[in-house]
């Protein structure tokens, strides 16, 4: 089959590799659509520890081709997404509906091999996969697997945000556009904020009230002036130093930061946090990582009656050959919305 490797850090080719081996309780699925989400790019640049070569891609969806003996939820033929934080169910977080933090995490491209191929083998299948209706595009339902799912996760379960709250949204790419969409959709007011016009402007699009071009303006500022006060909500989608520090200070007093991008490697996991203001201001820091499964039945009828709309910020369909391209437009903050895989050369 065809496969994007990762042969070194920046090292990307595409080359003919063995079909993957069956997985345990797992299922063969035939790969539609696999997105391109920065934290691939993670893995690429060398933020991210990766072995090589490795197989990337942890945000797909696909046609089942075979399943193994012992899965009883789903047969060949069906249609599925493949979350990102998948798990193997004997854990204390797998026993107590919190799978998504399994403490031995199954993750595509990470623990196996990922989606920028035309197969991938998921090991328990039962737990690891969700049906994907007929009304969701295989391109659409890639989104559901890491961006949508995780700022769904974030905004609804973590942060509770309520109809009528301010949200400010610091960063404009995958995981930020899915999370203006999602707080839109459920009656909030958005600002979206980046560097780049063209995401700002896609940001407009699905759902953000006002944008904020964060190299002209003082964001935080620019927020509490918007807000006449401060955002109940803050989101932080990028995980720079700069992003996660704006996005505190923009809240109002009470206020809830939620976390979701992943630092680079110039931070390496830290980054100095305006303690004062979390005190004084008595705000929250709230961490947000992937989703359970149980929790895509909230939000895969939203996607399908049309309330989500993933597919309006897909800029482009890609080939696997395309991928080193994109994230070299990520490394330049040049990139404009999400890029999804669907032919596999």
């Amino acid at each position: 089959m065809k496969a994007l490797v990762l042969e070194g850090i920046q090292q990307l080719a595409v080359r003919d590799v063995p079909e993957p081996q069956p997985a345990a309780l797992g299922a063969f699925i035939r790969v539609q659509a696999n997105g391109v989400c920065r934290s691939d790019w993670h893995g690429w640049i060398g933020d991210s520890k990766r072995d090589f070569p490795t197989v990337m891609g942890h945000e797909m969806s696909g046609i089942i081709e075979d399943v193994m003996p012992g899965v009883t939820r789903f047969k060949k033929g069906d249609r599925v997404v493949v979350p990102f934080s998948g798990s193997e169910g004997t854990c204390e977080y797998c026993q107590s509906g919190q799978s998504h933090l399994c403490d031995s995490g199954i993750i595509p491209g990470r623990t196996y091999s990922g989606g920028y191929a035309e197969y991938v083998s998921v090991p328990f299948a039962d737990r690891n996969l969700m049906a994907l209706p007929e009304e969701i595009s295989f391109t659409d339902g890639a989104a559901l697997g890491c961006r949508f799912m995780t700022s769904f996760h974030g905004l609804v379960d973590r942060a509770e945000l309520r109809a009528g709250e301010w949200v400010v949204v610091y960063g404009c790419g995958g995981v930020g556009l899915s999370a203006i969409n999602i707080a839109a959709s459920l009656g909030a007011t958005v600002i979206g904020v980046d560097i780049n016009t063209a995401n700002l402007d896609l940001a407009k699009e699905i759902g953000a009230h006002f944008t904020i071009n964060s190299r002209e303006s003082k964001a935080a500022e620019a927020v509490m002036q918007i807000t006449k006060g401060g955002a109940h909500v803050s989101v932080d989608a990028l995980g720079i130093s700069q992003t996660c520090v704006d996005s505190i200070m923009s809240l109002r007093k009470g206020g809830r930061h939620l976390q979701i991008g992943l630092t680079t490697k110039k931070e390496a996991g830290y980054i100095n946090v305006p303690i004062d203001a979390v005190v004084l201001r008595e705000l929250k820091i709230i961490g947000s990582l992937g989703m359970a499964p149980h929790r895509f039945a909230s939000m895969i009828p939203m996607v399908a009656s049309g309330r989500l709309t993933p597919g309006k910020m897909v800029t482009k369909e890609i080939s696997l050959s395309d991928v080193s391209g994109v994230f070299d437009s990520m490394t330049r903050s040049a990139i404009t919305g999400t890029y999804v895989v669907t032919r596999f050369e």
